[in-house]
């Protein structure tokens, strides 16, 4: 993961290193009958207009050119400054108390004993831009031969983005396979020659295998006849019972395939972060666990990238987002949704002194957590590791 930056008012803003989510997938839904068989090569396939040229594999369709409209800037756009009020020196010592006794090392003597210094508030901002987009391959396909409908020659088949599905809940990956529809046909099984069985691989094809009791001698170990084999030394296969040959894997001992051009629909929620670092010694990456309170909010089919934010941090980070994932997304798949927002995540540097020593710590998020490089005061065994 890509190490993100903090803004705060105390410093030069600069921008870090924006981030991308892949998005982890989800469970898919499968509308084929049946266990999926492996497809014929297909070269032996049918000839189906408008999959001519379709391969071994997933083939991945771009959508039909055309179809957005380019986004228009808001009507209203933000004109305050928001501004985080540091946190008063009660919750202060209370979250360091907290985050004390979470731990059994560590004394409870700093935080009552501490005397607080200073409060600096950190305005931290976290940009945030999904675009949910979709995808479609399409690739040969066969299952066993059930009596199935076989429609290969009752119509024309549609194209890969001229089948209508519905879209699932924005923003979330998911992914399905269907059949297209006028693209069936039944085809002997290739992998044994429409017999329906297939030589047992254990006997090869034999039916009998070595006595695993006596090796294949006959005899046992007081040199008697064996029991398991009755001195033959071949027992009957396991796998097979005996016949020589088990159920085709492929055709589920049909014979037959039907065949027919698959259609995967990925949908997916590409994400992109960016928080803002004015270098405070805090390690952004703890923001990923915290939540922030959200200043802007904005969703369309194509989001108009944000430009009159009070941070111009925060306006480069949103055109730079939004230009990437438009570039990126909008041929290969379909754009489905974007949404941006713009977070503030509350940040308090607090200085304190105890001992004669001067330490600091940080409150972050609006969860209150606290974050510190070295407390003061850990037991022998915290001290020693």
């Amino acid at each position: 993961m890509d190490r993100r930056h903090l803004l705060s008012d105390q410093d030069e803003p600069t921008a870090g290193p924006a981030h991308h989510h892949p998005a982890a997938p989800s469970a898919g839904q499968w509308t084929g009958a049946g266990a999926e068989a492996t497809a014929p090569p297909t070269e032996d396939m049918p000839r189906v207009p408008g999959y001519e040229n379709l391969g071994p594999g997933y083939n991945d369709v771009p959508p039909p050119p055309g179809g957005y409209q380019h986004p228009q800037p808001p009507a209203s756009t933000p004109t305050r400054h928001w501004d985080i009020p540091a946190i008063s020196e009660e919750l202060a010592r209370e979250a360091f108390t907290d985050y004390a006794t979470s731990s059994c090392c560590y004394s409870s003597k700093p935080p009552k004993e501490m005397v607080l210094t200073d409060l600096q508030a950190l305005n931290t901002y976290r940009y945030r831009l999904e675009t949910f987009t979709e995808s479609r391959s399409t690739e040969w396909a066969s299952e066993p031969y059930n009596g199935q409908l076989v429609d290969g020659m009752s119509g024309v088949a549609p194209g890969p983005w001229d089948v209508a599905v519905s879209v699932p809940t924005l923003f979330l990956d998911s992914e399905m396979d269907i059949r297209i529809p006028h693209t069936a046909s039944i085809k002997g099984c290739h992998s044994c020659l429409n017999l329906g069985k297939s030589a047992c691989n254990r006997c090869v094809a034999s039916g009998r295998i070595q006595c695993e009791m006596c090796g294949g001698s006959g005899a046992d170990t007081s040199h008697q006849r064996c029991s398991s084999c009755n001195g033959l030394g071949r027992v009957k296969c396991r796998d097979c019972s005996g016949v020589g040959s088990t159920t085709c894997a492929t055709c589920q001992g049909r014979g037959q395939l039907l065949c027919y051009v698959k259609l995967k629909i990925k949908w997916t929620n590409n994400i992109y972060v960016q928080v803002m670092d004015k270098r405070s010694g805090f390690p952004v990456d703890l923001l990923d666990s915290v939540a922030g309170e959200t200043l802007l909010a904005d969703m369309n089919v194509l989001v108009y990238p944000v430009s009159s934010f009070p941070d111009e941090a925060v306006n480069t980070a949103s055109r730079k987002a939004v230009q990437e994932h438009q570039a990126q997304f909008s041929t290969s798949c379909r754009i489905l949704q974007q949404r941006q927002t713009v977070e503030l995540i509350p940040v308090t540097r607090v200085h304190y002194a105890w001992k004669e020593k001067t330490h600091i710590f940080f409150v972050y998020g609006v969860e209150h957590k606290v974050f510190t490089k070295d407390y003061p005061a850990k037991c022998l065994c915290c001290t020693i590791s």
